[in-house]
């Protein structure tokens, strides 16, 4: 029994230091951050790799215009690989002899270098290609590309899609406007983009065309598309007016559509002159009349 007039010191409860708990509550934050940042790193990766790289390279899909980025960090370095995809042509400029290859496995068509491409951003890519070479199939793998022989037919919609005739599935711009090819009517496309007759060739054939025409890597190409791609049966359409355009001799004499151009110039300049003509006929007649009249007095 405890003794009348004592009194038992209570126990005194442990309570968790203040500072214990904002150090744990700064340490989950963080692990929620870090994870988040991570996550929101390979998406950025992805999606940056979707809209600028997927025209010309694959991972685990062969290759288009530049080689399949499977596995390529066991090829190069990363420090050499993160060089060169944020200044590809310093590299080529320096003579790097791992970059001139590339270049010519490209048909000379160099990689563009990108502002937006950080050092950050490009560790993201390497990670990313890293992750999806170890997977069965990559989300970027490829696949856009119809390998059924071209026909008459296609080579037809091919025209039509070109020229405009036959307006793009998801609202994009006719080739037309900005690029002119062989064999098109009336004046045979416009020049703000280049001429498209040797393009097959120059992206390495159809998987590299397609590739292309599946996702842009120009600035210009990549706006106007960006929200309105080509579906994989305008791709082959276009595809087989390409083919044919590469198989035409080279130019030598003024194309039917810039002979047209200079036959609408001249034109216009004739019906010009003749309209000035018909508007002012009388004006050097009646000068004088007034001169002779006032010469009388």
């Amino acid at each position: 029994m405890r003794p009348e007039g004592t009194h038992e010191s209570p126990v005194p409860r442990r309570r968790r230091s203040p500072s214990g708990k904002a150090a744990l509550a700064v340490l989950v934050g963080v692990l929620i951050l870090g994870s988040g940042g991570e996550a929101r790193s390979q998406e950025d990766a992805a999606a940056f790799f979707k809209g600028n790289c997927m025209a010309c390279h694959t991972i685990g899909g062969g290759r288009l215009t530049g080689p399949d980025l499977k596995n390529v960090t066991e090829r190069k370095d990363r420090e050499w690989l993160r060089s060169f995809i944020q200044n590809p042509q310093a590299k080529i400029s320096a003579g790097d002899p791992y970059a001139l290859a590339l270049l010519d496995e490209a048909h000379g068509v160099v990689m563009p270098t990108l502002p937006l491409l950080s050092p950050e951003l490009a560790d993201a890519l390497l990670d990313l290609i890293e992750k999806e070479s170890g997977l069965g199939v990559s989300q970027f793998k490829g696949g856009m590309v119809i390998l059924t022989p071209f026909t008459a037919e296609d080579l037809q919609e091919g025209r039509a899609i070109f020229t405009g005739v036959r307006p793009l599935a998801n609202g994009g711009t006719s080739c037309a406007s900005c690029h002119s090819a062989p064999g098109l009517p009336a004046l045979g496309g416009g020049s703000l983009g280049p001429d498209l007759t040797r393009v097959a060739a120059r992206l390495g054939g159809r998987p590299g065309l397609s590739g292309w025409l599946q996702a842009p890597a120009t600035p210009t190409m990549r706006a106007a598309f960006k929200d309105h791609p080509l579906e994989p049966e305008e791709i082959h359409a276009l595809g087989a007016l390409f083919d044919d355009a590469s198989t035409r001799p080279e130019e030598t004499e003024p194309t039917g559509g810039q002979l047209a151009f200079l036959g609408l110039g001249l034109g216009l300049a004739v019906a010009l002159l003749v309209g000035l003509e018909f508007a002012y006929r009388n004006r050097l007649r009646g000068v004088r009349g007034e001169m002779v009249e006032s010469a009388k007095y």
